[in-house]
């Protein structure tokens, strides 16, 4: 536009064809030439509606872009808008000039805040929605966890129950001696399957430093049939041929390679 002249006019065909119009309702020109397009426009009806008709394909382009925004984000918008309109009340412009237009500039500019605004609500939302992933799949993997120990314990159960109720499975007590005499345990003993099985339940508590220990004996030498698990209900140990007893003693803790025999609280005839 900076070649146009007052006495050099640009028919009606070229300034739809140059962009002219798009310049001035953008605000792009210089005082001077808003002034001399107002003029035509004032001067040239069809001129003016088609001027109006870009100037309503620009806010329905900005209006079908906006993105639903959080209540208190449109709260903000609509004061905008409103103080605009307020603002244009207040004044009586010429057809479509300079102000009116930076006002539809200011609409369009906190469209685009809302657009960036609506963008960053969106972003937080999907953080939120997957963080709510995270959490239903943690627990979700947590829930199959104890299902599948369940599952474990119940077969272990199952395995233990079918043991002690068979037929060849004899049940034996361990009564504790005067060095501890509060203990006692059970043992099922199967020779047929060569099994035996514990149930350590009633011992007495230990120091941290000490454990149980189970031996058999086998022609007056005593062979570790394994250490005494604190946290068992029951527990296979090492079955031994030819025992004729089965004893337990107080060891120190992780266990021994020959028994404490001053510390033997136990034992039961085969």
């Amino acid at each position: 536009m900076d070649d146009y002249r007052k006495d050099d006019m640009m028919d009606r065909n070229s300034i739809k064809n140059t962009g002219i119009l798009e310049q001035y309702l953008l605000g792009e020109l210089s005082e001077d030439q808003c002034i001399k397009i107002e003029n035509m426009l004032n001067e040239d009806e069809e001129l003016r509606e088609y001027f109006n008709k870009i100037e309503d394909d620009f806010e329905k382009l900005a209006f079908e872009n906006a993105i639903a925004p959080p209540p208190e984000i449109k709260v903000s918008l609509m004061d905008t808008i409103e103080n605009a309109n307020a603002l244009e009340d207040k004044k009586t412009i010429p057809i479509n000039n300079k102000n009116k237009t930076r006002i539809y500039l200011n609409i369009a500019a906190s469209i685009a805040v809302l657009c960036m605004l609506g963008s960053g609500w969106l972003y937080m939302q999907w953080q939120d929605s997957k963080k709510n992933l995270e959490i239903v799949e943690n627990e979700t993997s947590n829930l199959q966890n104890r299902i599948t120990i369940l599952e474990e314990n119940l077969n272990e159960i199952s395995t233990w129950y079918g043991a002690i109720n068979n037929p060849n499975t004899i049940q034996l007590v361990l009564k504790g001696n005067e060095i501890s005499p509060s203990s006692n345990a059970i043992t099922y003993v199967n020779h047929n399957e060569k099994i035996v099985i514990l149930n350590p339940e009633g011992l007495a508590k230990l120091k941290d430093n000490e454990t149980y220990q189970m031996w058999a004996d086998v022609d007056g030498e005593m062979i570790d049939m394994g250490i005494i698990p604190r946290d068992k209900k029951m527990i296979a140990m090492k079955y031994i041929d030819d025992a004729s007893s089965i004893n337990i003693t107080i060891e120190p803790a992780g266990g021994n390679d020959h028994p404490t025999v001053e510390r033997l609280i136990s034992n039961v005839l085969l």
